[in-house]
C-alpha cells in the first residue's frame, strides 16, 4: 500500500463516517424537515464515498496494468530499477535490485541507497527537482567504492522510474600495500561517517553512518586506544585522526600497542601516508614514522627536541608544545620551517593531546607545505616589489620637480656671483648636492623601471673593454680584474650608459665582498635555450641570450639573505657603507632592458651574478665617415616666443626667468586648459611649446595635439620627472617634439629651446 492509497482510504473512511453520522442524527431529531435534510446529506455522502471508491479502483487497475507492462520491459535490465511514488516509497523493483538490496516492502529508495551513498536523500531530491523541467534527469556520484550513476524518469503523475548503476572502485596509485589492511574511515562534520575502506567494512561487519555505533567509549581522541565494536566482538584499537581537507578527516584504526610492541603495529604506524611524531610534554621526539623522517631528511632521532628540527614560530617552540600538553593551547596548527641545510622545506604541524597509560603525550601530524609557502612568498614578493616600484616612481617624480626648482634657482644665483664672491662656494655646494640628489632619484627610477633609456646596438666586448680602465680604478690595488670574452658574441640592444652603471655596481659589490683582496672575473658568452628555463621564480623564454658573469671569491651571501639582495634599501653592509639601492638599481635596469639577473653564492667561496640579455638580430652600426659640415640657419637666443605650461609654480618661475634671461618672450600657463584658452587669441604668436607631461586635468600630449590643429608649425619640448615611456605609446605621434627629463639646469633648458628653434626637430614622440 502506497502513501497515496493510504490517503485515499483515509478520505473514504471520513466520507462513510460522515454519512453514518448524518443518518443516525436523522433518527434522533423530532423535526420532519431536519430529519429529511440529514437523511439527504447522509445519502449524498454515502454516494460520494461509493463513487470515489469506484474511481480509485479503476485508477488502480489502470496503474497496475501500466506498471505490469513496464515491469516486463525492465525485469531483466542489468541496472537496479525501482518504481516509486512521488514521495519515494518503492512500489516495484526488478530482479537485479532484488538480488542487490533484497525484497523488503514498505521501504523508501533513500533507505535502500544508504549502503552506497553517504547522504542519498540530497541526491534524490536534487534529481527529482530537475525532472520538473525536462521529464528526466541523471547524475553520477563518485564515492570511495567507485562511481554511482542514477537516472530518473517521470511516469506522469503516478510515479517515478529510477535506474541505479554502480561502478567499481579503483585503488589510488599512491596507496601503500600495507594500507589496504588498515581500517580507514572518512569522517565529516560531527563525526558523520562518509565512507569506509574494505578493511573497515570487514571489521565492522555492516555499513555504519555514525561513529558512535563503532566506538564504544566516545569522544574520539586521536592517538588514544578506543574500544571498537566489531562483528566478532569488542577489540581495542589505536585511533589516529588525520586532516583530509575542509570539514573532513581520515580515521585510521591501528592495532592497539601492547607492553611489547608487535612488528605489525610498528609496520602499520610506519606505513601511514602522512608524517607522524609522538612527542613528550617537553617536546622530545619519542617516535617517528617513515613519512616524517623523509621530510626531516632522515635526521629525525628519538630523544632529540622538536625545536632542533623546526623554527619560525616567533617564540620558543617548547612553549607552544607545553601549552598544548597542558590543554591551554588555542592554536592546534602552525606553519614552521625545517632547519635543513640542503634545501628549504616548510611544514604544517598539527598537535593533538593524548593520554597513554595515564601519561600525557602529543601526536604531531606533519604535512609538507613548501609549495604553498613558495606560492605565498611569490605573491607577497610580487605585491611588495610592485608597491615599492610605484612608490619609488611617485617619489622620484615629486623629487625631480623639487630638484629642478633648487638647481635652477641656484643656477640663477650663480649668474649673479663670480668666483671671488664669498657666497660663490656655498652656491657651488648647493649645486653639487642637488646633482647628487638627482643621481639618487635616478636610482629610484631605475628600480621602478621608469627611467629614460637610450637603447642602441652594442658589442659587449667593446663596451667592457672601454670600461676596464674605470673598473680597475674602482677595485683598487688589492683586487685583480680578469676579463674573459667569447670570441663569437652576438650584439645586444641596451642603453650603454645604464649598462656601464650595472657593471660598476656589480664590480663594487664584488670588491666589498673581498676585504682582504682577491680576483674579480667578468666573463661573457652565448647561451641558447631550446625550451623555457625556470629559475628563482622567473621563467626565461627560449631563444638566444648573451650572458655576462661577474664572480668573486669573497665571503659569500647566506642562503636566507640571497633572495632579498635585489630589494631596495636592503644591504648586508654596515651602517654608512651602502644605501641598499645598488643591486635594486641593477635589477631595475636589467629588467627594463628585457633581460634577467640571477645570483649564486657559497659561504666562504664567493658569489656569482649572471646577466642574461636577449641577443639582438640587428647589425652593429658601421663607423660613419666624416662628412663636410653643412651650414644651417641658426636662430640666435632671444628670437622666439615660448609658451611655458607647468603646474609646479617653483619650476615655472625658474624656467620663465631662465628663458627671459636668454632674451625669449615667455607666455606662462599653470594648466593645459589655461594654455588652450590663451591660444584662442589668434593674434598671439608662439614659436615653441614647453610643457610638462603629467598635470592635473588635461595632460601635456593631449593639449598639444589639440593646439597643433590650428598651429601645426609650432615646435614642442616635453619635460617630465617620469620617463619617456609614460607617453611614448600615444595614440598619434606628435611631430617636431623632443623630450627634456627633469631635473634640468638653466643651460639644459635654454639649449633645448634654442635647438628646437634653430634646426628642424626630429619627427619623433619622446
Amino acid at each position: 500500500m502506497t502513501r497515496a492509497s493510504d490517503r485515499v482510504s483515509q478520505r473514504l473512511g471520513w466520507l462513510l463516517m460522515a454519512a453514518g453520522l448524518l443518518l443516525a442524527l436523522s433518527f434522533l431529531v423530532s423535526s420532519y424537515q431536519l430529519q429529511l435534510a440529514l437523511s439527504v446529506g447522509g445519502l449524498t455522502a454515502a454516494c460520494l464515498a461509493a463513487l470515489s471508491r469506484s474511481l480509485t479502483y479503476l485508477h488502480k487497475r489502470r496503474r497496475d496494468r501500466a506498471y505490469d507492462a513496464l515491469a516486463e520491459v525492465i525485469a531483466h535490465d542489468s541496472a537496479f530499477a525501482f518504481f516509486t511514488d512521488p514521495e519515494g516509497e518503492i512500489i516495484f523493483r526488478n530482479q537485479a535490485a532484488e538480488a542487490r538490496y533484497g525484497k523488503s516492502e514498505g521501504t523508501t529508495l533513500a533507505g535502500e541507497l544508504r549502503d552506497i551513498l553517504a547522504n542519498p536523500g540530497n541526491v534524490l531530491y536534487r534529481l527529482q527537482t530537475r525532472i520538473n523541467a525536462g521529464g528526466t534527469a541523471r547524475e553520477e556520484v563518485v564515492t570511495r567504492q567507485g562511481s554511482v550513476r542514477i537516472s530518473v524518469h517521470a511516469l506522469g503523475r503516478s510515479g517515478l522510474l529510477w535506474r541505479v548503476e554502480e561502478g567499481t572502485a579503483t585503488e589510488k596509485p599512491s596507496s601503500c600495500a600495507a594500507m589496504k589492511h588498515v581500517p580507514m574511515l572518512t569522517l565529516g562534520r560531527n563525526n558523520v561517517v562518509i565512507s569506509l575502506n574494505a578493511a573497515a567494512r570487514e571489521m565492522a561487519g555492516h555499513r555504519i553512518t555514525s561513529l558512535d555505533r563503532l566506538i564504544l567509549d566516545p569522544p574520539l581522541v586521536s592517538g588514544t586506544v578506543h574500544r571498537i565494536q566489531t562483528e566478532d566482538g569488542v577489540v581495542p584499537r589505536l585511533a589516529t585522526c588525520v586532516p583530509a581537507g575542509v570539514g573532513k578527516s581520515e580515521l585510521f584504526l591501528l592495532p592497539a600497542p601492547r607492553q611489547t610492541a608487535t612488528d605489525d603495529a610498528a609496520a602499520a604506524f610506519d606505513a601511514l601516508p602522512v608524517g607522524l611524531l609522538k612527542l613528550s610534554p617537553n617536546g622530545a621526539v619519542l617516535r617517528s614514522n617513515k613519512e616524517a623522517r623523509a621530510l626531516f631528511g632522515d635526521t629525525c632521532t628519538n630523544g632529540k627536541q622538536l625545536s632542533d628540527y623546526m623554527e619560525g614560530l616567533g617564540r620558543p617552540l617548547t612553549d607552544w608544545i607545553q601549552e598544548m600538553a597542558s590543554g591551554r593551547g588555542t592554536s592546534h596548527s602552525e606553519f614552521l620551517r625545517l632547519t635543513r641545510a640542503d634545501k628549504e622545506v616548510f611544514v604544517q604541524v598539527t598537535l593533538n593531546r593524548i593520554s597513554e597509560n595515564g601519561q600525557t603525550a602529543l601526536i604531531a601530524v606533519i604535512n609538507d607545505a613548501t609549495e604553498l609557502k613558495t606560492l605565498e612568498a611569490q605573491f607577497v614578493q610580487s605585491q611588495k616589489m610592485q608597491a615599492i616600484g610605484q612608490l619609488a616612481g611617485g617619489v622620484a617624480h615629486d623629487f625631480n620637480n623639487l630638484l629642478t626648482a633648487i638647481s635652477g634657482h641656484c643656477d640663477l644665483l650663480l649668474l649673479r656671483h663670480d668666483q671671488g664672491d664669498p657666497d660663490f662656494s656655498d652656491l657651488v655646494q648647493i649645486n653639487q648636492n642637488a646633482n647628487r640628489a638627482a643621481a639618487l632619484v635616478g636610482q629610484l627610477l631605475a628600480f621602478s623601471r621608469k627611467q629614460t633609456l637610450r637603447p642602441e646596438v652594442l658589442d659587449l666586448r667593446d663596451t667592457l673593454s672601454d670600461l676596464t680602465h674605470l673598473l680597475n680604478r674602482l677595485v683598487g690595488e688589492k683586487v685583480g680584474l680578469d676579463l674573459r670574452h667569447d670570441p663569437v658574441l652576438k650584439p645586444v640592444r641596451a642603453d650603454k650608459r645604464q649598462l656601464e652603471q650595472v657593471m660598476m655596481n656589480l664590480v663594487v659589490n664584488a670588491r666589498d665582498a673581498m676585504p682582504t683582496g682577491g680576483c674579480i672575473v667578468i666573463e661573457t658568452g652565448m647561451k641558447v635555450l631550446s625550451e623555457p628555463m625556470r629559475r628563482d621564480r622567473a621563467e626565461v623564454a627560449a631563444g638566444e641570450y648573451v650572458s655576462v658573469k661577474v664572480s668573486d671569491d669573497g665571503i659569500g651571501i647566506p642562503p636566507d639573505k640571497l633572495q632579498k639582495v635585489f630589494e631596495p634599501f636592503y644591504t648586508t653592509k654596515r651602517t654608512g657603507e651602502g644605501t641598499g639601492l645598488g643591486l635594486s638599481t641593477v635589477y631595475g635596469i636589467v629588467k627594463q632592458t628585457g633581460g634577467f639577473i640571477f645570483v649564486d653564492s657559497v659561504i666562504g667561496s664567493g658569489t656569482c651574478f649572471t646577466l642574461l640579455l636577449p641577443a639582438s638580430e640587428l647589425e652593429l652600426p658601421l663607423e660613419a665617415l666624416p662628412r663636410p659640415a653643412i651650414e644651417k640657419p641658426v636662430i640666435r637666443h632671444g628670437e622666439g616666443v615660448v609658451l611655458l605650461v607647468e603646474d609646479e609654480a617653483p619650476v615655472r618661475a625658474f624656467a620663465s626667468r631662465a628663458l627671459r634671461l636668454r632674451g625669449y618672450t615667455v607666455l606662462e600657463a599653470a594648466s593645459a586648459e589655461d594654455a588652450l584658452k590663451l591660444l584662442e587669441d589668434t593674434s598671439v604668436e608662439v614659436d615653441v611649446f614647453v610643457t610638462d607631461v603629467v598635470m592635473p586635468g588635461m595632460d601635456g600630449p593631449t593639449w598639444v595635439r589639440e593646439a597643433l590643429k590650428t598651429r601645426p608649425d609650432v615646435r614642442v619640448v616635453f619635460v617630465s620627472g617620469y620617463a619617456e615611456d609614460v607617453f611614448r605609446n600615444s595614440d598619434a605621434r606628435i611631430p617636431k617634439s623632443i623630450f627634456l627629463p627633469k631635473p634640468f639646469s638653466l643651460s639644459d633648458l635654454t639649449e633645448t629651446v634654442h635647438k628646437q628653434l634653430s634646426y628642424p626637430a626630429p619627427d619623433r614622440l619622446a
